[in-house]
């Protein structure tokens, strides 16, 4: 006993007093940071820079304030961007056929005239320069309807949308730039693209070839100051289309016309493509799709200063521009397309598993379809959470890079496994190409929205915890910075300040993180009652043991963490599903608790915790020896990992609800549109009807396989002739039944060649 106060009162005294605390402690620890913690380059500043906060820096600290989160603002559409939704985009819908584009590898000149003179590519541009103006959440919406349709048309209508030269004017450009460009942007007289990826560089933007060099030369008549630009791109959406090329470049000064140094930066500009020099080179052909995207080149092509974003004062702030602007594409975009193809793969399955009959019970009675569509269902909510949320951090004025990376890659990821659920259910149907098939084309496409924008393997090795870890952190951004202050007395007292605090942090983390293990977290708060409660419980329990194994890695492994790519992936993938559970969280609430909406939402949770508490798992295994991980889960984990995966029983609940709620299958669905006389037009109206008749096609079938024998043979005429003569069925059910049997065989069909539909 005397021991273990002893020991107390010598912890009490090193950290209380504060010249023992900073020779035992801060001074090494100070000495330790400064050697294994990075110095910030002047691209990772303002990349770090470029972004905000939000809900990300919350579950990062361990301690998230839930009714807060809850207390943001519902996702909603103005009355005119529904009014266009309603008109406008429902006569785009109309006109569009994905099947028919592919095969011209373009869109017809009608759409694109639509596209162009109802401003399907002036969401973000203001009233005042003849944009619609729209919200996040409308761009979103709108994009992923589309893509539910036509991926093809999605693509061409997101990028002008998202990073281009709109969205850079509108940030960074000068008053007689934004009023030259805009308007013509607006009203569709000029078209533009952005051109970033080179040969050289992909998601390393920082590593672009291009270049351009300060000279002057003649221009318009007079010697003009100016920049001689050289570059080479590839996968430039819109290019082969594009009337202002929007383009990224280094600018170097040798004779120091523009400033003392000779390398300025990256650059981005604006150049009319029917400038002299400009190549529109050859096109790509995207795993097939019908949306245009080629090369530009061009070699010594001399541009005037003006022509610069920004003009004089935007060169070299071409890589702030970027990583602030991308952040929202990754928002919008993406996730659209993800939400877009999740609604398809749960509006067609959900019908062609209930219409489609195996050993003459529909396959969706299978519990082995059931666990797939479960799967799709769930996912397909959850995405629409993510979606609507981090639109919705946009339109509320913030601009969260870790929250959008989180959403571009898991999004897509979960999208791409909904989607291959969805054709694994439709079989045969699915993998024969042509008009009857309305999955194929997302399914070909999926890949592209998993490379654009930063490769997913990247996005989640790199950015998600590599960015997020020291931008989110409530200490370590600061801490970097002072140990890289000049004077060492006074950032070592700043150091030691702020250093209290960390380790109080840490500490009381691991005590809340450690207690929650040990008791599933039921003492925790939950701003709610109910079903959902526990989830908000283990939620933060999670997000203490987060913070903890955070601080662990960082203080461990230094620098070296963000070349520890699979430690730090596993750690971002815990920030990414306790972020999405969130979005699911509040959805539900959002929504207003609907009680068909309760087993996905559990599902979608669910699935979250579980993988969070796996990559936690996994991350102890992989970042020190097997004897000493078993300890270290311990931390958060005392009596073991009792988070499981979502049960075969809520499964089957899924599917259930899905299946006989009509509102609850709406609402997992609403950005898929039903367009008459086409595929998705069929197998809906087949399985509708059948739902509404389902005693009436009940009892037929029953009478049909008590008589097979007599029946063998039999058109569906004489069938159902046979059957009003027995009085099973009456002229009118006949009818009924006929036509029933009609539209199944049609949902069930598929093309094949010389076939005229």
């Amino acid at each position: 006993m005397t021991f273990i106060l002893l020991v107390i009162l010598a912890i009490v005294v090193i950290f209380c007093v504060r010249d023992i605390r900073v020779k035992l402690i801060s001074k090494p620890l100070f000495d330790y940071f400064k050697s294994a913690l990075p110095e910030l380059s002047q691209t990772e500043r303002e990349a770090m820079e470029a972004g905000s906060i939000w809900w990300d820096g919350a579950l990062f600290s361990g301690k998230p304030n839930w009714r807060k989160w809850l207390s943001n603002d519902k996702p909603k559409l103005s009355d005119d961007e529904q009014a266009f939704i309603d008109n406008e985009l429902n006569t785009l819908l109309n006109m569009l056929d994905e099947e028919a584009i592919a095969q011209a590898n373009d869109l017809p000149n009608e759409v694109w005239q639509y596209l162009k003179e109802k401003g399907f590519f002036a969401f973000i541009i203001p009233k005042s320069y003849g944009g619609l103006e729209f919200s996040a959440q409308a761009n979103s919406t709108i994009v992923a309807k589309i893509a539910s349709r036509s991926l093809s048309t999605a693509v061409t209508v997101m990028v002008p949308n998202s990073l281009g030269p709109a969205e850079l004017l509108l940030h960074y450009g000068t008053t007689s730039q934004q009023d030259y460009w805009l308007p013509k942007l607006a009203s569709g007289e000029v078209l533009p693209c952005f051109a970033l990826t080179s040969p050289e560089a992909g998601s390393d933007a920082g590593s672009i070839q291009d270049y351009a060099v300060v000279c002057e030369r003649e221009f318009e008549g007079a010697k003009q100051l100016g920049l001689a630009v050289s570059w080479q791109k590839r996968y430039i959406t819109l290019a082969p289309v594009a009337d202002v090329l929007g383009l990224a470049f280094k600018v170097y000064d040798p004779e120091q016309r523009l400033s003392e140094q000779v390398e300025l930066g990256i650059t981005c500009a604006l150049i009319p493509t029917v400038h002299p020099g400009v190549k529109i080179g050859d096109r790509h052909s995207p795993l097939g799709q019908g949306f245009m995207n080629g090369t530009t080149s061009g070699e010594d092509v001399f541009i005037p200063l003006s022509w610069v974003i920004g003009e004089e004062a935007g060169i070299g702030k071409g890589w702030r521009m970027l990583v602030s602007c991308l952040s929202a594409g990754r928002g919008i975009s993406l996730p659209a397309l993800s939400a877009g193809t999740a609604h398809l793969s749960t509006r067609t399955s959900s019908a062609y598993a209930n219409v489609r009959r195996q050993f003459g019970v529909p396959i969706a009675a299978f519990e082995g379809v059931q666990s797939v569509l479960a799967r799709v269902y769930g996912y397909t909510y959850l995405i629409e959470a993510v979606r609507q949320t981090t639109a919705l951090a946009i339109d509320l004025k913030q601009s969260p890079s870790v929250v959008t990376a989180i959403a571009k890659y898991h999004l897509t990821e979960h999208a791409r496994v909904a989607l291959n659920d969805a054709m694994d259910i439709h079989g045969g149907k699915a993998i024969q190409m042509g008009k009857m098939n309305y999955l194929a084309r997302n399914y070909m496409g999926m890949p592209i929205s998993i490379t654009v924008e930063g490769a997913n393997i990247l996005t989640r090795s790199l950015m998600i915890f590599g960015q997020g870890a020291t931008r989110c952190h409530p200490f370590i951004l600061k801490e970097m910075e002072i140990v890289q202050q000049e004077d060492q007395i006074i950032a070592l007292k700043e150091f030691d300040e702020i250093l209290c605090k960390h380790l109080q942090h840490t500490s009381i983390n691991g005590v809340k993180a450690f207690f929650n293990g040990f008791t599933f977290a039921s003492f925790e708060r939950s701003p709610v009652s109910g079903d959902v409660a526990p989830y908000y419980r283990r939620l933060t329990w999670l997000s203490q043991a987060l913070s903890v194994y955070s601080d662990i890695a960082m203080l461990k492994l230094g620098g070296t963490l963000k070349r520890r790519e699979m430690i730090s992936a596993k750690l971002g993938d815990v920030l990414s599903y306790l972020y999405m559970a969130s979005c699911v969280l509040k959805k539900y609430e959002d929504d207003g608790r609907q009680q068909g909406d309760l087993p996905l939402a559990k599902f979608a949770v669910e699935h979250c915790l579980y993988e969070a508490s796996n990559a936690i798992y996994a991350f102890c295994d992989n970042f020190t020896i097997t004897p000493v991980s078993f300890l270290f889960k311990r931390i958060a984990f005392p009596i073991g990992n009792w988070i499981k995966a979502p049960s075969d029983t809520l499964a089957i609940q899924v599917c259930e609800h899905v299946s006989k709620s009509n509102t609850t299958r709406e609402r997992i669905s609403h950005l898929c549109p039903v367009v008459k006389h086409s595929a998705v037009d069929t197998v809906e109206h087949a399985f509708m009807l059948e739902k509404a008749h389902a005693p009436l096609m009940a009892k037929y079938r029953k009478w049909c396989k008590q008589n097979a024998v007599d029946l063998r043979g039999k058109s569906l005429d004489e069938k159902l002739s046979m059957a009003t003569t027995a009085n099973v069925v009456d002229d009118k059910a006949s009818e009924t039944i006929f036509c029933i049997e009609t539209l199944v065989a049609q949902a069930v069909a598929v093309d094949a060649k010389g076939a005229s539909s």
